[in-house]
Order: structure tokens, then C-alpha cells, then sequence
């Protein structure tokens, strides 16, 4: 067992994107098994409308994430904003461990803490009011007692609607507070905090309270990605190949 952790965000995987697909399954089978652990921190999924749902590419992912888990490695998973219907199912056929919105992990010796990222989002109202409305039980379950034929039908309206809502957007507004990102980090007693969500990835240096702080932002997979490698040495920036 390799004594590696590996961070990745963002993949939007869909049936209309068969070779970012392709690039996840590559990556799982010939990449991550064998290393200690995996995140995958938010919007696996472009998509995700419920457990129940065997099409593809939801069964082939499941397959090689469940070949990842058995292989000995650590999956852990996020909810970000497009999966947060992924359930107990899920985590019992992947073997993946579904954490909170925030944890805070050991990270060879440093506690980090792991978030989608769009909780730090806190300019953007309009946002925020609607994740609050569909986080709530009562919500999911009704959603997810519609049949899968409405839900696709509505999965495909929310896409549509959420690139509209973002032209109306200014990038600022899209990007996490930096009063929030210090605020959670205080709270969390963390000097290291890694999230997706923005799709602007970057390593941030900046102060809370005395302390030298970093911020590590993961990429969206568009071809251009990488996956963020941890070791007991530091850390690198890995192309997916």
C-alpha cells in the first residue's frame, strides 16, 4: 500500500461526456488502487437523481469504485451541489465512506479541512437560499420518490436553469468569502483547507489569526485536470493522464 492520498472535485460525470468518463475509470484502476486514500470532494455526478439509478455511466462508476474499495484503499466522498442525493445504497454497493460537509482529517500528521465548497459561497444569496431548500429530508425524499423518468426530466431542468443563473453572475459573487473561509477555518481549528466548487483552482497563502494558512482549490475535469497528490514529503499537482 502506497502511503498516498489523492483529492479530486468536480468531475460532472455524465452519459454526454463519455471521455471524462472514460478518464475517472482510467484513473481509478490504474492510478488509485493501491494507495491509502481517496476524496472526491463534491459533484462526481453532473447529475445524480438516486441510488436507484443503474444507467450508464452511474453502474460502471459504481463497479470500479467498488473495485478501488476492495482493493484496500480508503474512498471517501462529499456531497457537492449536483450529488447530494447520493445515499446509504450508494456507500453500501461502492464501499465508499460518505462524509459531512465539513471534516477535518489527519493529513500525515497536519488536521485538514475537507469541504465541497460551496458553503463558502456566501455572497451568492440566491444560491444559498436554494441549497437550504433542497438539503431538508422532506425534500430529498419526496424527490426521490418521483419516478426516475420525472427525475431525469428534472435533472435535465436544472442544469439548464443553473447555466442561466450563472451568466446573470459576476465571478466575485461565485467565488467563496474570504470572511467565511477564515470564519470555518477558526472554527474548525485548521491552518489547511481543501475544497472544489469555484473551478478555479489555485494554492492560496494568507493569515488567520497569526497562523500561515493554506487554501488548496481543486479543478473541474475539463481536460485540463489534475489531481491533487499528498504524501508524507508535501504535496504536488498530478495530471490526469
Amino acid at each position: 500500500m502506497t502511503q498516498e492520498t489523492l483529492f479530486v472535485s468536480d468531475l460532472h460525470l455524465t452519459a454526454t461526456r463519455p471521455e471524462a468518463v472514460r478518464r475517472f475509470l482510467h484513473f481509478l484502476d490504474r492510478r488509485v488502487r493501491g494507495i491509502e486514500r481517496l476524496y472526491i470532494l463534491g459533484d462526481l455526478f453532473d447529475a445524480y437523481i438516486g441510488d436507484d439509478d443503474d444507467s450508464w455511466p452511474s453502474r460502471d462508476i459504481k463497479a470500479a469504485l467498488r473495485r478501488t474499495a476492495d482493493s484496500g484503499t480508503q474512498v471517501h466522498f462529499q456531497h457537492g451541489n449536483r450529488d447530494f442525493l447520493l445515499g446509504e445504497r450508494f456507500c453500501e454497493d461502492t464501499g465508499v465512506t460518505l462524509l459531512g460537509d465539513y471534516a477535518v482529517v489527519d493529513l500525515y500528521g497536519t488536521p485538514t479541512l475537507l469541504s465541497h465548497g460551496d458553503l463558502l459561497c456566501t455572497d451568492d444569496l440566491q444560491y444559498q437560499a436554494a441549497r437550504a431548500r433542497v438539503r431538508v429530508e422532506d425534500w430529498k425524499r419526496n424527490a426521490l420518490s418521483k419516478p426516475l423518468w420525472m427525475r431525469r426530466l428534472y435533472a435535465r431542468g436544472y442544469r439548464l436553469k443553473s447555466g442561466l443563473d450563472k451568466r446573470s453572475k459576476t465571478y466575485d459573487i461565485m467565488d467563496v468569502n474570504p470572511d467565511a473561509v477564515t470564519e470555518v477555518m477558526r472554527r474548525h481549528g485548521v491552518s489547511r483547507l481543501i475544497h472544489g466548487h469555484t473551478h478555479r483552482p489555485d494554492v492560496h497563502d494568507f493569515e488567520v489569526d497569526g497562523r500561515n494558512c493554506q487554501r488548496f482549490v481543486l479543478p473541474q475535469w475539463d481536460g485540463r485536470e489534475w489531481a491533487l497528490c499528498w504524501g508524507r514529503e508535501g504535496f504536488r499537482r498530478e495530471k490526469i493522464g
